[in-house]
């Protein structure tokens, strides 16, 4: 090593080092305590003061989220760190990309040093070990790209063969303490996955079994696991009806190894991606079954004749943009009868309708009309100040005007005469599938009603085309009743509500919240 470092009192340094579970195959050399001995005889040689040592033991190159980086990352944004010194470049990293972004930029715009020693790289000094840095990077990435592969192929001849590669075994399994790569049964959660099973095969419903469970406080798997919950939420912690379907069809529990359901995007990302079931890898016998064939079989039929498709999904202006305040999860529609016996759409609080008994949230049940009204009531009043009546008047005086003068109103008679024709087809349809049995009484009723609305609207036009009234009085009326429309149907237009409001929110109250896009109506709000 010829590098030199002639104001050493001038910096604070920090020593890295990374190992990864590759990294050990290349030897001793690698190891923490070996890369820790020659970065702190280098910093003792040359007099420099080390502010702190981070090491990252088991990480991959190809990872930038490492607890001891970041660490290393937050020191020098709070200038505690103004030298790095690695062993090599690849200690760094292994993803060119992200390893030159630090060298090439972070490193030079923060006034941070870095020092690799084994390559010779010093972005203190002009040296040509530094203009080859970018190819070291490369080959550093192709090399962790090559290992990627190789990992690969192991992993995926091990699950062919039946061996669990998993790092958690599945709820009601363990790792075999005196086989590697194998399952075993669980006899401490084993009771409940049986239990789980038997209540299906009652007729209990995902939701019904999931409700139990939380309401005799039973541990989820991941909690049981002691896994990372991620994101805390309200649904943390508790057992929902997807986990409960997922169990139930899971052929694990038959004794049939099931592995390969998402596989990573590339070697330098963390994510995931699912994959179908043909792309899945199952073998089967390959440990003790928890549950026998035949009643894994009938439970799975029971689950599957729940499923079914939607007839209809419910459209309103403000979907997308309903949330609840208290537990910050988007509002769920229903469709209920009211006192009249008519369908009406209601809010409710998604967290309450997945776990009722819990008490995790309150219903929160409002009519999606009520919320409608009032979001039009106060969109039109902080709007006021923006799109005002009297300026649209004369736009739509101009146009009733030229319409009185246009001549050839017999072609717009026509295609009025031809749509009131298409529509009166169209009922006609709808009465013969009501009959047939393809329309229940309540669909006949909405469609019949909307069709028939729809031609007496156009009848109406079609009698004062025919028999037109142009005095003046007239024309100021027609012309205050466009904008009136044009107003009406503006603020029902869900573009215009989604590039208004950012989402409202329904407190357990009722109170509605509308929270605005731009800062001008929030003022006016």
């Amino acid at each position: 090593m010829y590098l030199e470092v002639s104001n050493p009192m001038d910096y604070n340094v920090g020593l890295y080092i990374r190992l990864s579970k590759e990294d050990e195959n290349d030897g001793p050399s690698e190891s923490v305590n070996n890369q820790k001995s020659l970065l702190s005889q280098f910093a003792t040689e040359h007099r420099l003061s080390v502010y702190d040592t981070y090491i990252d033991d088991g990480w991959s190159g190809t990872n930038f989220e490492r607890p001891d980086f970041k660490r290393l990352i937050g020191d020098i944004e709070a200038k505690k760190v103004n030298m790095v010194i690695t062993k090599d470049l690849s200690r760094l990293g292994r993803d060119y990309i992200l390893t030159g972004h630090y060298m090439e930029r972070y490193f030079p715009e923060k006034r941070v040093r870095y020092i690799s020693l084994l390559d010779g790289i010093d972005t203190g000094v002009d040296s040509t070990a530094n203009d080859i840095t970018p190819f070291r990077a490369i080959m550093n990435d192709m090399y962790a790209k090559d290992i990627s592969k190789k990992i690969k192929s192991v992993k995926h001849d091990k699950q062919r063969k039946g061996l669990f590669i998993g790092g958690k075994a599945i709820y009601g399994y363990k790792m075999d303490p005196d086989e590697k790569n194998k399952i075993v049964i669980d006899d401490e959660v084993a009771p409940m996955v049986r239990r789980i099973f038997g209540m299906s095969l009652e007729g209990i419903s995902c939701h019904k079994i999931a409700a139990q469970l939380n309401a005799e406080k039973i541990p989820t798997p991941a909690t049981y696991a002691g896994l990372n919950q991620g994101r805390v939420g309200p649904y943390a912690g508790m057992w929902s009806s997807e986990r409960i379907s997922d169990m139930l069809q899971n052929e694990t529990y038959i004794g049939n190894m099931v592995q390969g359901k998402s596989v990573k995007i590339n070697y330098k990302s963390q994510k995931s991606i699912k994959q179908t079931r043909e792309n899945w890898v199952i073998v089967e016998g390959t440990h003790e079954p928890l549950i026998d064939t035949d009643t894994f079989l009938k439970v799975r039929m029971l689950v599957n004749s729940r499923k079914y498709t939607r007839s209809r999904t419910y459209d309103f202006p403000l979907k997308g943009l309903i949330f609840c305040h208290e537990c910050g999860y988007p509002m769920a529609v229903i469709n209920r009868k009211n006192a009249k016996g008519e369908d009406c759409l209601y809010f409710v609080c998604r967290t309450y309708q997945r776990f009722t008994t819990a008490g995790v949230c309150t219903c929160h049940s409002i009519k999606e009309k009520t919320v409608m009204d009032a979001v039009m009531e106060k969109t039109r009043e902080v709007c006021a100040n923006y799109l005002q009546v009297k300026a649209l008047l004369p736009m739509a005086e101009k146009a009733v005007e030229e319409s009185r003068q246009a001549q050839c109103l017999e072609g717009e008679v026509t295609a009025l005469k031809s749509k009131i024709e298409g529509l009166s087809s169209h009922l006609d349809k709808v009465y013969m599938d009501k009959l047939s049995g393809m329309l229940d009484d309540n669909d006949f009723e909405r469609i019949y009603q909307r069709v028939k609305n729809e031609r007496r609207a156009l009848e109406k036009t079609l009698s004062e085309l025919e028999q037109p009234n142009y005095s003046p009085e007239k024309q100021v009326d027609h012309a205050n009743a466009l904008v009136e429309q044009f107003l009406d149907s503006s603020f029902t237009s869900r573009e215009l509500l989604v590039s208004l409001v950012e989402r409202v929110e329904l407190t357990e109250g009722k109170q509605i919240i509308i929270r605005f896009r731009f800062r001008q109506l929030k003022q006016a709000g």
